[in-house]
């Protein structure tokens, strides 16, 4: 429907536009104003675990691998610093190229094994932030057993995908002789294919988000008087937006979009959910930033590795 040039110049014109409704509804300055009250104690505590949460996400990669990454913990690390930043500051989801590019770079690893790996993390991460938000949506409006029940079978769906992914590859790797079904067979072995990947990745997985997301509800509550479990439905749905495939450059104007279409239905005011919003990116994107200065710290040397990694 949309072309990458058209993508391209459609998320450029919704960054320029955001900036100007907001410099016409709130006023840069009085929207940074709140920024002067945060002690820099909980400034830099919160800065510090989203970096932890970065570090966990390397954790994930580096076990998704093991053991033929070796001792490449830190060069995982960097990666995912730098995929990190290049997602969240390219429009359009571009920056999710950086990921199969860099895994090819730093460890020789065939895009027909990094890019399923990827799709399996952003499977992962789409599915936790439901079984987060499931809780606080679906309690007030259906009570505790619908909840119970409706998380529970939330729940099994990795554990489903993981086995229907493992009986698909077996039936395709009985006709590899031809084309399609062979391409097909190469792609789904760059999932998960024993029961210890799949559960550390799972694991791992809800360990980042609960640190992320934790960080985010609790930035958000310096901006916005709400309680914790709404500040995190909003981070919740800033997060969400990641999936679209249109948004501006640094996601400016989805992400804000997101955390409001969390909040308001709870009966917040519209413009002070607008600044909480807009403040809570802007600390996502120096987070980002931050990362990626941490890159320089750490190791460059690409790790001798083999195209023929399988998790």
């Amino acid at each position: 429907m949309f072309t990458p040039r058209l993508r391209q110049i459609l998320g450029i014109l919704l960054f320029l536009a955001f900036l100007a409704f907001v410099e016409w509804y709130l006023g840069w300055l009085r929207l940074l104003r709140p920024w002067n009250t945060m002690p820099p104690l909980q400034l830099s505590l919160a800065l510090t675990l989203i970096l932890f949460s970065y570090w966990l996400r390397a954790v994930r990669l580096y076990r998704y691998f093991h053991p033929a990454l070796e001792d490449g913990f830190l060069l995982c690390w960097r990666l995912m610093l730098q995929h990190n930043l290049f997602n969240n500051l390219l429009p359009m989801r571009s920056g999710e190229l950086s990921f199969p590019i860099l895994m090819s770079r730093y460890f020789s690893v065939e895009m027909t094994r990094s890019i399923p790996a990827l799709l399996w993390f952003r499977f992962l991460d789409l599915h936790t932030l439901g079984l987060l938000a499931l809780p606080t949506i679906i309690w007030p409006l259906l009570g505790p057993t619908a909840t119970i029940g409706t998380s529970i079978l939330w729940i099994a769906l990795p554990w489903l995908f993981f086995r229907w992914g493992l009986r698909i590859e077996w039936w395709l790797s009985q006709h590899t002789q031809q084309r399609l079904p062979g391409l097909a067979s190469r792609l789904l072995s760059g999932l998960p294919r024993d029961n210890r990947t799949f559960a550390e990745t799972w694991w791992w997985t809800l360990v980042n988000w609960i640190v992320k997301l934790g960080v985010f509800a609790w930035v958000l509550q310096h901006f916005i008087d709400v309680d914790l479990s709404i500040a995190l439905l909003g981070a919740i749905g800033g997060e969400v937006t990641s999936v679209l495939p249109i948004h501006g450059v640094a996601g400016l104007g989805t992400y804000e979009a997101g955390i409001m279409a969390a909040l308001l239905p709870w009966g917040l005011e519209p413009k002070a959910t607008l600044e909480a919003a807009v403040n809570l990116h802007l600390f996502l994107l120096a987070a980002s930033l931050g990362g990626g200065m941490v890159t320089w710290l750490l190791p460059y040397r690409p790790h001798n590795s083999t195209s023929d990694i399988t998790p």
